[in-house]
């Protein structure tokens, strides 16, 4: 067997739920989603390697690792910002790109996304690629 047809797709659409665990639409109905890169692209070992660099960078100089929570959050914000493809139907003031990306896993009253998009990128099977053999 080729090993190569079990990899999986750079992305996957994560069709976020609301604090209530609720599946979250807009006002039309449409799905409010996020395409993240996974855990078996190129854009996500990137990140993650720029994440590691930066622990490293602050150990090196400062010889200890404590963090405030805002920073925590900050560098949480930097790496998610860092493996989103995009949002669909999702407004947060008048910011696109990787500005929204930021301001939303920012915004501590809107956590719940970032929890979501954590535990999405941390299992593989989310993207499967699926099968075009039936």
């Amino acid at each position: 067997m080729d090993i190569r047809t079990k990899a999986v797709s750079p992305t996957g659409r994560l069709h976020l739920r609301d604090s209530n665990d609720e599946l979250m639409f807009n006002a039309e109905g449409k799905e409010v989603a996020v395409t993240l890169f996974g855990p078996g692209s190129k854009q996500y070992a990137k990140a993650q390697a720029r994440q590691q660099n930066a622990l490293m960078d602050k150990l090196k100089r400062k010889g200890k690792m404590e963090q405030t929570d805002e920073q925590k959050r900050a560098e949480n914000a930097e790496f998610f910002a860092d493996i989103t493809e995009s949002f669909e139907n999702l407004e947060y003031d008048e910011l696109t790109g990787r500005a929204l990306a930021t301001a939303v896993y920012s915004d501590v009253t809107i956590g719940f996304i970032a929890d979501q998009v954590t535990a999405y990128v941390s299992d593989w099977s989310n993207f499967t690629k699926v099968s075009t053999t039936i």
